[in-house]
């Protein structure tokens, strides 16, 4: 019997040990690719220091000119915008160009009389070309968060999976996000106080995006941790209203010969419903239907709303307040179809509702 647990307790351990093997290998070539990306990724620091404004941020090199691409934030805002390298050595910096709509900026080092080179930076050639990753791929993120690194201190490394690639905005008022194209969200707290503008990598330290900023949905109070992939771009109208694609390709190939597109006007107040609430006396006034008006699309809808029933959800997105419904109902113009799940009594209850040009409005 002693003989058995002997054998038995041998085969465990001898079972054991490739296992363990193998994940030191792994470690080790995550310490490898870790010392590598560091490289080129950095810290920047500028404008802020105030509660919610941080000064510091991260970025990534792009060339040996010292061009690094970085968020659109606050921290650019200054005439003394820096930046500490992975070997410690610090430079002052110039925003060459930004593009709102991208949430990206675009800055370089100021060598001053004495031209240097960078040896270590990413191949955005090969990024640009990259194709978009499927869900559940792993990736690697690199920043600054919470100013844990100054000088030669490494960069935070964190290990996360895509979990998908999709639209930022979903709708204006539950993301306050200038950037509407698509992002790949990110299952890693990733999005932290200095994290904007770190770099998003492949297992293999291949760049795919940057870190975005921090945001909430304001409805329901979650964070999205996210990331802008490198082939971002968004279509924006001019004033005479034809579409100008805008890209970070197009940033790096112009830099100071870029111009950013114009500025995108909010359509608020578009459509019409004739959906009356209570008065709005309080910062969070429940969405409860006050009455419909005689005529009105709210009116013609198949199921009827009634009064006292209480608007939980429009399209899917959940109203705690006259506030939130009011906003998101803004994103909607005159012809889309909205769905909105009102409490009626014990009950939810399905009204679709398709909303009209104000009144007063030509129909043509």
């Amino acid at each position: 019997m002693k003989r058995l647990l002997t054998i038995t307790a041998l085969a465990i351990v001898l079972a054991l040990v490739p296992a363990r093997r193998g994940h030191t290998q792994t470690d080790v070539t995550f310490t490898k690719i870790g010392e590598e990306v560091n490289q080129k990724v950095i810290k920047v620091f500028g404008a802020g220091g105030f509660k919610g404004l941080a000064s510091y941020g991260s970025g990534v090199l792009i060339d040996k000119e010292g061009h690094f691409l970085t968020i659109n934030s606050h921290i650019l805002d200054t005439r003394d915008l820096r930046i500490h390298t992975y070997d410690g050595t610090k430079h002052h910096c110039d925003v060459v160009c930004r593009e709102p709509e991208l949430d990206v900026a675009l800055c370089k080092i100021k060598w001053g009389a004495r031209q240097g080179e960078i040896e270590h930076y990413f191949d955005l050639q090969t990024a640009f070309k990259r194709p978009p990753l499927p869900t559940g791929t792993n990736v690697l993120a690199f920043n600054n968060m919470f100013q844990l690194a100054v000088r030669d201190d490494a960069m935070t490394m964190q290990r996360g999976v895509v979990a998908s690639y999709a639209p930022l905005y979903g709708r204006i008022g539950v993301f306050d996000a200038a950037y509407r194209g698509n992002v790949y969200v990110i299952d890693a707290i990733t999005n932290n106080p200095g994290s904007g503008g770190g770099a998003i990598t492949t297992r293999k330290g291949e760049l795919i995006g940057l870190i975005g900023k921090e945001l909430r949905n304001e409805l329901t109070n979650t964070w999205i941790n996210y990331a802008i992939p490198l082939n971002a771009y968004t279509e924006v109208p001019d004033k005479d209203g034809k579409k100008i694609r805008v890209s970070i390709a197009d940033m790096v190939k112009l830099k100071e010969n870029y111009r950013p597109a114009p500025k995108r006007e909010l359509a608020k107040n578009t459509s019409y419903h004739g959906i009356i609430l209570v008065p709005n006396v309080v910062e969070r006034t429940p969405p409860y239907v006050e009455e419909i008006l005689p005529g009105s699309p709210a009116d013609r809808a198949t199921t009827k709303l009634k009064p006292d029933d209480l608007i939980v959800y429009v399209e899917g997105l959940p109203v705690p307040d006259i506030n939130s419904f009011n906003n998101i109902l803004a994103t909607y113009g005159p012809g889309a179809e909205i769905k909105l799940e009102v409490q009626r009594g014990d009950k939810l209850t399905s009204v679709t509702v398709k909303l009209d040009k104000p009144i007063g409005t030509s129909k043509k």
